[in-house]
């Protein structure tokens, strides 16, 4: 039995122009109009549902006005077409619905394919982002994940997604992330590619592996925003790929995108918002292999140590080491093979020195360096917190001598959060620039490319 028609505003309109019993048509239409957004496939399933209340997002919304205004012979506002206000991807509130967020995702993406982005970021919302981990944590489960649209997916079609992630994953860590093209590449792919399955036809299997997939590029592309310094825009990323992660069914990533959320709080200063989006992501996260646990601690101690609560952060510290002792019997997912050792001795080396407590954290310089080969931008960063470390401790011929080091290393490295570090290294050196060493290592960083 068919549904009945709940938005009689857009039924009006599309009788008015003739495609009333021929929503067929009018699909074909607008995805001529929209063609220039990607390989759009609606078709009459689609207008059935979206007469029966599903909403499209903001830019399909632009195309059915424009297709049913060169039918009318008239202009047709977005306002006329009875879905009400969306949320636009300039916003970073947690969809309710699953369709909302598939919305939501085409639209983000689509804006940074374009480049777009570059005129609307914003700054990092706090409050948005414990939102965001409430509904992540306590709203109930999607009923439903299965689709019924014009391309068909396959399981062997989303493993090809993951595999793409770790390519860009692997590019990020080896370069950074600063270079808008970078970026804009990815997200075309995502338009192109990813968007279409997320409209196809799957199974609720074959659904719940496309979510988790599509959560992990969105991850991906939410992080490789904040490396390059647009916190809004990694934000809204991270936002929606954990709707998509809560989607799929994957609470461990999706409490790796919430421990995101709160590394970028930190990063922003916002300290106590940060340990209370780490712990809710502990939470979330229940039993979990040794490496997650580990890395949601190691966060969890970071917040502490910029809130300066010595405590909590020490506490979180040694339960991210016990897990990581763990770690050779508890293999982790693969997006989490990236944290090591090194990883976890740099969250202390960073935490420590927040509390002033520079002694220790000095004492995890060494293993902070243990890294592998590829993560040239950890290195760096891992390297100029050393150098900072030294020079709050008062010890300016050992900050001098790393910062040397990050100087002659930082080459080819695209990151904003390299180039803060180092301007977090000179402002911690200014006080000693009458020395002759200091005034040297001052112009040597300033003279590195600063590639941001």
């Amino acid at each position: 039995m068919a549904r009945p028609v709940t938005n009689a505003a857009f039924d009006g309109l599309l009788t008015a122009a003739g495609y009333g019993n021929a929503h067929a048509a009018f699909a074909r239409q607008l995805n001529h109009a929209g063609r220039e957004q990607g390989a759009w496939r609606y078709d009459a399933a689609s207008v059935y549902w979206w007469l029966r209340g599903r909403r499209p997002g903001e830019h399909v919304q632009s195309a059915m006005a424009e297709t049913l205004a060169r039918k009318l012979g008239r202009t047709v506002s977005t306002s006329e077409l009875g879905f009400g206000a969306t949320e636009s991807a300039q916003t970073c509130t947690y969809p309710a619905s699953i369709d909302a967020a598939i919305d939501a995702t085409e639209q983000i993406w689509m804006t940074l394919a374009k480049h777009l982005n570059r005129q609307v970021n914003g700054t990092f919302d706090s409050g948005k982002a414990l939102q965001a981990a409430l509904g992540w944590r306590y709203d109930l489960p999607d009923a439903t994940i299965s689709r019924s649209g014009r391309q068909q997916v396959t399981s062997s079609d989303v493993q090809s997604l993951y595999a793409l992630a770790d390519h860009f994953t692997d590019l990020d860590r080896r370069h950074g992330s600063g270079s808008p093209h970078t970026r804009a590449v990815m997200a075309d792919l995502l338009v192109r590619q990813v968007g279409p399955m997320l409209r196809g036809t799957y199974t609720d299997a074959v659904g719940h592996d496309l979510m988790r997939a599509a959560a992990m590029l969105g991850g991906q592309l939410a992080f490789m925003s904040y490396d390059a310094g647009e916190h809004a825009v990694a934000q809204r990323h991270l936002t929606l790929a954990l709707r998509l992660a809560k989607a799929g069914g994957d609470r461990l990533y999706g409490a790796h995108l919430l421990a995101n959320l709160a590394t970028q709080a930190v990063f922003m200063g916002h300290g106590r918002e940060a340990a209370r989006l780490a712990e809710a992501a502990i939470d979330g996260a229940g039993r979990a292999p040794a490496t997650v646990v580990a890395r949601l601690h190691a966060t969890a101690a970071t917040a502490y140590g910029q809130a300066g609560e010595r405590r909590p952060c020490q506490l979180a510290l040694a339960k991210a080491e016990r897990a990581l002792d763990r770690t050779g019997t508890e293999p982790g997912p693969r997006w989490v093979g990236y944290f090591s050792p090194a990883h976890l001795a740099g969250a202390a080396l960073r935490c420590l020195g927040d509390l002033h407590l520079y002694t220790q954290a000095l004492r995890r310089a060494p293993d902070a360096l243990a890294l592998a080969g590829r993560n040239t931008r950890t290195r760096v960063l891992h390297g100029a917190l050393i150098a900072v470390t030294h020079a709050r401790a008062g010890d300016t011929d050992a900050a001098c001598g790393w910062a040397r080091e990050v100087a002659s290393h930082r080459r080819g490295i695209q990151s904003t959060r390299v180039h803060q570090r180092i301007e977090e290294l000179a402002t911690a050196l200014n006080p000693h620039k009458a020395s002759p060493q200091v005034n040297e290592v001052l112009h040597a960083l300033a003279a590195s490319p600063a590639v941001i």
